[in-house]
């Protein structure tokens, strides 16, 4: 297959973009929108189910949250009132020494021990409701993003929005090259990974294969890097499927792309979610390399250059098996894992 051409600068794009847009879960409306927009100027068909998720279609030859309290502390949000967007501060209970001398390094961290400050005068209660504050109102932290001249990317929210942005990438490099693909590829965009069931509702009958974008953590015990793609063997819910994985890996072989292979022992993604729901596809997972997850994050750009590459390919690549997209498979038909080596001992 010929390379194609990424565009690093429409990525980088991207990343602003989304991450300017307030999104937490519950509240993702405009983002589903903003993405949509992106889609449509792509000229890519997609649907939006009822919650939000978009589904769009590359057309092939043939029919296819826990966070840290401490990441919070002095992070300036919004917050999505009846009266409208309202803005303030979370800090901790005890947040000036001023105030209160060594006990502000003794504080615990915990949610318990931090408060929202808001840019209202409010001296009570009633305040608060007279200002249109209320129990359930949606709260949104600044992304505060940075992107630095030698490639690093700063800022909250790149999981999940990073993977969005390389996946809008992938889009506009595969529609732009007139490649054609062998089959049907569906571009889905969850919008509830981080609570646990983004894509339980979300893939089509008819689909064999399931490659889910995510962040790779880095962390001293993790193999995950910061300027390479990864490819995860097993999260919390169990391994990913064998042959698929090894594809990949293969892939990145091949077409010389940096990655790890890592294992994530305190992760989910949508894989499970799908699986959890019924769906019979092999699932695989793929990652850019992230430091600090879901605290202020940073990644690099060739880690997303690196992840959006082998998706690329992967999209281009013939299924996995070729009797996959049937629904139903001989035993004849049902592949192999290489067998354990029979060692002959002498005697």
């Amino acid at each position: 297959m010929s390379p194609i051409c990424l565009d690093e600068t429409f990525l980088i794009h991207q990343i602003k973009e989304l991450l300017s847009i307030p999104s937490p879960a519950g509240y993702s409306d405009q983002v589903v929108h903003y993405v949509g927009n992106e889609l449509e100027k792509l000229g890519i068909d997609f649907e939006v189910t009822r919650r939000g998720s978009i589904r769009a279609t590359l057309p092939g030859i043939t029919p296819i949250g826990n966070w840290s309290s401490r990441f919070a502390e002095g992070g300036r949000v919004t917050v999505f009132t009846q009266a409208g967007p309202k803005r303030g501060t979370v800090l901790p209970l005890k947040a000036s020494g001023h105030a209160w001398g060594d006990a502000v390094d003794s504080l615990p961290v915990s949610w318990d021990h931090v408060e929202l400050r808001v840019d209202e005068i409010c001296n009570n209660q009633q305040d608060l409701a007279d200002n249109g504050f209320d129990i359930g109102d949606i709260i949104a932290f600044d992304a505060l993003p940075e992107i630095t001249e030698n490639g690093f990317i700063n800022a909250r929210y790149l999981d999940d929005k990073a993977g969005v942005a390389i996946l809008l990438t992938v889009a506009k490099a595969l529609a732009g090259s007139g490649t054609i693909l062998p089959v049907d590829c569906h571009l889905i965009f969850t919008i509830f990974e981080e609570i646990g069931f983004g894509a339980s509702a979300d893939i089509y009958a008819d689909v064999s294969e399931m490659v889910v974008i995510d962040l790779a953590p880095v962390a001293p015990d993790q193999n995950s890097s910061e300027y390479a793609a990864a490819i995860a063997m097993k999260d919390q819910t169990g391994p990913f499927d064998y042959h698929l994985s090894r594809k990949l890996v293969q892939l990145c072989q091949t077409c010389h792309i940096d990655f790890r292979k890592d294992v994530f022992r305190y992760y989910r993604s949508d894989a499970a979610s799908a699986i959890e729901a019924g769906h019979d596809v092999r699932t695989a997972l793929v990652g850019f390399g992230v430091d600090a997850s879901h605290g202020y994050e940073r990644t690099h750009l060739s880690a997303l250059t690196a992840t959006a590459r082998l998706i690329c390919e992967y999209i281009q690549s013939e299924p996995t098996f070729a009797q996959d997209p049937k629904r139903w498979a001989s035993l004849a038909e049902f592949p192999h894992q290489p067998d354990r080596e029979i060692i002959k001992i002498k005697t």
